[in-house]
């Protein structure tokens, strides 16, 4: 007898807060799979419970997902049909599945999108930023010289940047964002999107930082920040002229004298050329 084909890997999109974004067709392939392999087991069952889908779950999270992925390629390849769902959202954005849509890719399995929530996507288009070209950054790093150092890195950045925050951690965060972009950066903090108690607040990051020190409730719930990207400079050369004669002047002087030596040098006006200073000192600053 002929082995049985493969079976699909499908990475399913599960609500962010609003049950009723769970789509028809995310039910049915639920429904018809043979094992949903979940992050939290739990917080899934409760999911399934409320469609009265009963299907058989595996925990699969940021911990175990290199010792289940094994297993869950042999239930593949058996013929079995497998869901992959995270807590909220879409899999493997910011959430586990990556090593196992790359190894189910690798072993000739077919991997399907059932799209759907996604809190980045949903907090962009909304936020009333330019949306053409826009970078995920996901979770910054939670100690703060690193922090600092991968800011510095994006603060020439055009494109629209989002971000995932946790709530203790959005004003130190902020507080961050605006020393590297400028304050006068126009940001959106958007919270519990779908849910209950969403709130969406739009203004500069000095403003945002700010309000992030004295609203109790940016202190709770799960949060999306979007920040306007970068002004093009008005000639890129000058713009790499300006960290040339930076780097080589903060190296001999003090940050305020070498900005102010390397703004008329490379004609940069001065306000740009100690942001730009810090930004550089920041990122050669060991953990």
């Amino acid at each position: 007898m002929a082995n049985a084909p493969p079976g699909r890997l499908y990475v399913v999109a599960t609500p962010i807060g609003n049950l009723g974004d769970l789509s028809p067709r995310a039910c049915e392939v639920l429904k018809a799979c043979a094992l949903v392999a979940a992050e939290d087991t739990r917080h899934s069952g409760a999911l399934l419970r409320h469609f009265q889908i009963s299907v058989p779950l595996l925990s699969l999270h940021d911990h175990n997902e290199r010792r289940r992925t094994p297993e869950l390629l042999a239930r593949l390849q058996a013929g079995d049909d497998v869901a992959l769902v995270s807590d909220a959202g879409t899999p493997a954005i910011s959430d586990p599945g990556f090593e196992v849509v790359r190894a189910a890719a690798a072993a000739g399995i077919e991997v399907r999108a059932v799209p759907g929530p996604c809190a980045a996507i949903a907090a962009l288009s909304i936020a009333g930023l330019p949306t053409a070209n826009f970078a995920f950054e996901g979770f910054l790093p939670s100690r703060p010289a690193a922090r600092r150092r991968r800011l510095a890195a994006l603060a020439a950045d055009p494109r629209t940047l989002v971000f995932y925050e946790s709530p203790h951690r959005i004003a130190e965060m902020l507080e961050d964002c605006a020393a590297a972009f400028g304050g006068a950066r126009a940001a959106v903090v958007a919270r519990e999107l779908t849910k209950l108690h969403e709130q969406v607040y739009r203004d500069s990051l000095a403003a945002l930082r700010a309000r992030a020190a004295e609203a109790a409730e940016l202190s709770r719930g799960e949060i999306v920040v979007v920040i306007e990207g970068a002004a093009a400079p008005a000639d890129a050369a000058d713009s790499g002229e300006l960290d040339r004669v930076l780097g080589a002047l903060l190296a001999e002087l003090p940050l305020a004298q070498a900005a102010r030596l390397a703004a008329r040098i490379a004609g940069a006006r001065d306000n740009d050329a100690y942001r730009r200073a810090l930004a550089l000192r920041d990122a050669s600053v060991p953990d």
